[in-house]
């Protein structure tokens, strides 16, 4: 892959990369070590958030678009 400077990418360009499917044990696994954020370790708790449900942690999905 060819190297890529900030200067060669665009406002609005969008990238797609290929799925990943995780599961709710494996977001709390996650977050229980990395970001231990009540929406991302207790379901119930969650519920209440801002996101209505347990979320993956924004760190969780860049490691595996990083991947």
């Amino acid at each position: 892959m060819a190297e890529l400077y900030l200067e060669d990418f665009a406002v609005g360009q969008r990238f797609i990369s290929a799925t990943h499917r995780i599961d709710a044990d494996q977001i709390k696994a996650f977050a229980s070590r990395f970001d231990p954020q009540p929406f991302h370790t207790d379901e119930i708790a969650a519920q209440t958030s801002f996101f209505q449900g347990l979320a993956a942690s924004g760190w969780h999905t860049a490691a595996i678009t990083m991947s």
